[in-house]
């Protein structure tokens, strides 16, 4: 997989890519308004319309692209607009996310930052707009929604990095930087740009694929998100379609395991499930038959 803002993207690229099957992603976090407040070039200009016109490209090279939403303070007054966006991109699926305080996020939390409350309020939001399109015949999901449902439902693991038991860090996914430093996500490569590389594995030029699964990170990573074992989880009513991430719980509470249940990223999940049980619990015939179009369509598969 490639995540790209696709600015440079050419017809040589393009073909490279579809040659070898690579994924490609990248960020679309709404309107023109929202998009560019967000993710301006560093001359200012206007990324909104290149992403839109590139995924087009991409589109009518029969390719499929991805779009990754990131949700800031801004977003929360914009819950059609970005939606409506997706569905003109003719995107059959969202992934409403909250910020993961590394990084840029972290640096400017106090600007674009919010409440766990604030976050739930804009997802459930979503979902209810998502849930009301899909009644009027409008294709797309909440991809969140249908990792937890297909796990809730099905008893069917999707095989979504932060949501595994352990997590996917270096044995599901490994994050090349750049530079050519190797990390056990990109998470762990976020970290490392902050000035902390607990979590870089080595090296392109240095180290082979055996060094990164065999080391002591790798195998300090399995542990610490192993939710089976971990104080606040194994006795948790939702461990069984839960995750944990090394990186944050280093980053926010200092240790690799996870210790605080009132954590940021503890609580949204919590509530995010929470919002889907009582979904679930109404029992409401629409809703439901749009809960399980979405966890039975092989549209809505992960590229």
């Amino acid at each position: 997989s490639i995540v790209t803002n696709l600015s440079l993207l050419t017809d040589e690229i393009l073909d490279f890519l579809i040659k070898y099957n690579i994924n490609i992603s990248t960020s679309l976090d709404g309107d023109e308004e929202l998009h560019n407040f967000n993710r301006r070039f560093q001359n200012g200009g206007d990324t909104f319309t290149t992403v839109r016109n590139k995924i087009e490209y991409i589109q009518e090279k029969g390719y499929s692209v991805g779009a990754i939403q990131t949700t800031t303070r801004n977003s929360f007054d914009k819950v059609k607009e970005i939606i409506d966006t997706y569905v003109s991109c003719k995107q059959t699926s969202i992934f409403i996310r909250p910020l993961t305080r590394l990084g840029t996020a972290e640096r400017v939390w106090n600007t674009i930052g919010y409440t766990v409350d604030e976050f739930l309020k804009f997802y459930e939001d979503c979902l209810r707009y998502i849930i009301k399109l899909n009644k009027e015949g409008v294709d797309i999901c909440e991809r969140h929604a249908v990792i937890f449902l297909r796990k809730i439902l099905q008893g069917y693991a999707e095989n979504y990095m932060e949501l595994r038991s352990p997590c996917g860090a270096t044995v599901g996914q490994i994050a090349y930087f750049y530079d050519g430093n190797i990390f056990t996500c990109d998470e762990g490569r976020m970290l490392y740009e902050m000035g902390n590389d607990a979590f870089k594995l080595g090296n392109v030029f240095e180290n082979t694929f055996d060094d990164l699964v065999q080391s002591s990170t790798c195998k300090a990573v399995c542990i610490a998100s192993l939710l089976e074992s971990q104080l606040n989880c194994c006795d948790c009513v939702y461990q069984p379609y839960c995750g944990t991430c090394p990186v944050i719980n280093l980053a926010q509470e200092k240790d690799i395991f996870f210790k605080n249940i009132e954590s940021f990223r503890c609580r949204v999940y919590g509530g995010m499930l929470d919002i889907l049980f009582n979904i679930l619990k109404a029992n409401n015939p629409d809703e439901i038959k749009v809960l399980k179009k979405w966890i039975g369509g092989s549209c809505y598969e992960e590229k």
